[in-house]
């Protein structure tokens, strides 16, 4: 239609021309229709601002405020037209401005879509006032929905009852399909907070699919399939346990009549998902399921889209058809695919992704032929969802896993069947997110494999590809400096070149995994190889190179040291002094980085790292002790300088005066944002204990209060996961000094009421 046809082209425009340019003309004319009296003036006006907001997303938040007041008032508008447009608005700034909409706006919105949706006078604006609400609690903070919980549930329960007795007199199911969605979405938000509301919607859920047999209540059933599987995730195994038994016969029913359910039934996609969020909730106990549902899974993941090569008269006489999607490829010529059933290709994709990442050996016996599926879609360049959804990437290293429990031999081959496919795929990926995924799934491959995974020709041909992506990313950067000194350059052009810049650094980041996963699994091995890499590593940690590079660059001279120690020293000529330097850098990013090397450096850098130690210690407690060293976008890399100087005491304490650093790195204890240098620290300071350091304990073992304080804080923050050993060790030093008596009284007096408790939950775990 005329209005469809219009709206895209104001979404295209405002996306095109930016909202500088465009917002200023088109608000007049928008005001002047909201307060036309002809209803149809009021409807475009509103279906307008909808069509908007993602182009002029930055000068419309200025004035949101003033934008959602005076939208709200439209869902009182006597005519429905204009009411539909009003919840439509809502809905789409809901998800264009989230989740600053929410955290502005979710007391006014939420209480006037439930309002609406109360709209008896017509099914249409019923159904759309719960289609915004789904779009307002996809993207709301669980803590901002929590305080209307009871009133949002309580509203969504009797629209449903009412709804449900509609269907059952009338036929009528518009707003009961909306009202389910939405009852989903607000489960999905708050999770385990949904559990006392499980007994009021669970029964007439279940009563939906097992009555809503009807061709034309596919739609609903299939929603309410999804609605009771949502449910389950959010409340957990242990509630949901209760209807599981049941719910799994409904959907074995229906996937036993999947036979006869046609290729574009609703249902199937519905269903797909909801057997692997079953998985999720069910754990190992899904695994006696998978006969039943591998088939109909694997017949979509496996659908072969329709293609054509066309020239451009043909392609003129299809282009009515919106099921097609074209490229050209020159000569008047056009390569063009029918994209039905690929989203229900690529859902699929990721079900079989989800089931290797939960049941792991449990699912052995389909890896070989879900490997068969997944490699060739590495050149599937059409449907974004696809390849964007990641599953092709994500499944590569799960189903390694998977193939592990049988043997050696199986798990070689099948990483032989992958590994050209994925190397081909990183040099020839044109899609920087899709690229990134597949970068970063060869490196967990790599790291599942280990060493001897690679053979010469791939060290050749990987070597080739990743001097051609860092040879990229400093051409990208040369072309983005000239065109900031190009005439038309201003604040659009340099957010434009700003996104490229972040997709090139995301790119570096995956460099910097592959690396990893070599320096990890070969050692000093791989050293000679990585030689062809090196003035391009060195090039980017030049002092005049943007942050996000020299970051990156320290990071992998970093896994060099790590790694390939003492053989690494023979590039410190290349490494040392700039990372030296830039322990104080102005960015946190690069300190951080410069740190953890300094801190690897002490711990497996051999002999030759030794006069390091001392250059770097006044360097590291500069930064400690900057005034803004604990604020939030400081912190990790002041906690890095703190953890490197205990790796210093640790490794090198010849290198340094031990007894004179000691009380100063005890005083920056605990950390915790960074989890693995806040177990390094901790299991230094057993070590210290656990020896009777005298420094650490104090005369007449004084400082053992402030020691559980530390303890206890780092347990309040979560610094240290409950499995790993280092618990049990601060477990027990705390039992030792539970054992004294008077000086346990004394220690205990002196902690708060929250790390008392701590301390208590840190005993009962280890």
């Amino acid at each position: 239609s005329n209005a469809v046809a219009g709206e895209s082209a104001l979404d295209r425009m405002a996306c095109g021309l930016g909202g500088k340019l465009v917002l200023p003309m088109i608000k007049e004319h928008i005001m002047q229709m909201l307060q036309n009296p002809d209803w149809k003036y009021r409807h475009a006006g509103l279906m307008a601002l909808s069509a908007i907001g993602e182009g002029c997303h930055q000068q419309m938040e200025g004035i949101l405020n003033e934008i959602v007041n005076f939208v709200l008032l439209f869902l009182q508008d006597p005519h429905p037209r204009v009411r539909y447009a009003a919840c439509n608005a809502v809905g789409q700034m809901a998800t264009d401005f989230a989740p600053g909409f929410q955290k502005k706006f979710h007391e006014k919105a939420s209480r006037a879509l439930l309002q609406t949706m109360e709209d008896q006078g017509s099914q249409r604006v019923q159904a759309h006032a719960a289609a915004a609400l789904i779009n307002f609690t996809e993207d709301c903070p669980k803590s901002l929905l929590i305080p209307y919980l009871d009133n949002l549930v309580k509203h969504l329960h009797s629209i449903m009852v009412i709804k449900l007795q509609e269907l059952i007199q009338k036929g009528t199911k518009l707003v009961l399909e909306q009202v389910v969605t939405s009852i989903a979405s607000v489960a999905d938000t708050v999770e385990e907070k949904f559990v006392p509301y499980y007994d009021l919607f669970m029964p007439s859920l279940k009563h939906i699919v097992e009555n809503a047999v009807q061709k034309e209540l596919r739609l609903l059933r299939g929603k309410t399939i999804e609605c009771i599987s949502l449910i389950g995730l959010a409340v957990g195994k242990e509630k949901f346990m209760q209807d599981a038994s049941d719910v799994m016969q409904l959907l074995l029913k229906t996937q036993t009549d999947f036979s006869d359910l046609e290729d574009d039934d609703p249902q199937i996609s519905y269903m797909i998902s909801a057997w692997a969020r079953m998985c999720k909730i069910l754990g190992k106990e899904f695994q006696q399921y998978l006969p039943v549902v591998m088939g109909p899974l694997m017949k979509t993941a496996s659908i072969k889209p329709e293609v054509a090569l066309l020239d451009t008269q043909d392609m003129e006489n299809m282009s009515d058809d919106d099921g097609w999607e074209f490229v050209n490829i020159g000569d008047q010529q056009s390569f063009g695919i029918k994209t039905a059933g690929l989203e229900e290709k690529a859902t699929a994709c990721q079900m079989l992704v989800c089931y290797a990442k939960e049941l792991k050996e449990g699912f052995v016996e389909y890896t070989e032929q879900v490997v068969k599926l997944m490699v060739p879609l590495l050149k599937f360049y059409f449907h974004d969802d696809i390849l964007l959804t990641n599953s092709t990437g994500k499944s590569m290293p799960l189903l390694l896993e998977c193939a592990r429990v049988r043997g050696p031999e199986y798990l070689t081959q099948m990483w032989h069947f992958m590994c050209d496919a994925l190397i081909k795929a990183i040099g020839t990926e044109p899609e920087s997110d899709v690229l990134s995924e597949i970068m970063h799934s060869f490196a967990k491959c790599i790291e599942v494999m280990g060493d001897g995974c690679l053979n010469n020709e791939h060290f050749e041909e990987l070597g080739g590809i990743l001097k051609e992506k860092l040879e990229e990313h400093f051409k990208n950067q040369e072309l983005r400096q000239v065109k900031r000194q190009d005439e038309d350059y201003d604040e659009q052009v340099e957010e434009s070149l700003q996104d490229e810049d972040d997709s090139d650094v995301y790119i570096l980041t995956k460099v910097s995994d592959i690396l990893h996963s070599i320096f990890s699994s070969y050692k000093e091995k791989v050293l000679p190889w990585f030689e062809r890499l090196l003035p391009l590593i060195v090039n980017l940690i030049c002092p005049h190179r943007p942050w996000p590079d020299r970051q990156w660059g320290l990071c992998i001279f970093d896994d060099v040291v790590e790694h390939c120690s003492p053989a690494s020293f023979k590039y410190a000529e290349y490494f040392l002094r700039p990372m030296l330097e830039s322990v104080c850098d102005s960015s946190p990013e690069v300190r951080q980085a410069a740190a953890y090397g300094v801190g690897v450096m002490a711990q497996f850098g051999g002999d030759s790292y030794r006069p390091v130690c001392p250059e770097a210690l006044p360097l590291l407690v500069r930064v400690i002790q900057s005034p803004d060293a604990k604020a939030k976008e400081n912190v990790n890399a002041t906690e890095n300088c703190i953890s490197a100087i205990g790796k210093i005491m640790k490794f090198k304490p010849d290198c340094i005066n031990v007894e004179e650093v000691l009380p100063h790195w005890l005083s920056w204890l605990p950390l915790h944002e960074d989890k693995e240098e806040a177990v390094h620290t901790f299991n230094y300071l057993c070590d210290l204990l656990e020896s009777n350091n005298p420094i650490v304990l104090g005369p007449n073992n004084s400082n053992l209060p402030r020691i559980l304080g530390i303890i206890a804080d780092g347990e309040i923050h979560e610094a240290i996961k409950h499995e790993d050993p280092c618990t049990k060790r601060l477990a027990n030093v705390v039992r030792q000094v539970q054992t004294s008596g008077g000086l346990w009284t004394e220690c205990i007096s002196q902690l708060n009421a929250d790390q008392q408790a701590a301390i208590q939950e840190l005993l009962n775990s280890a």
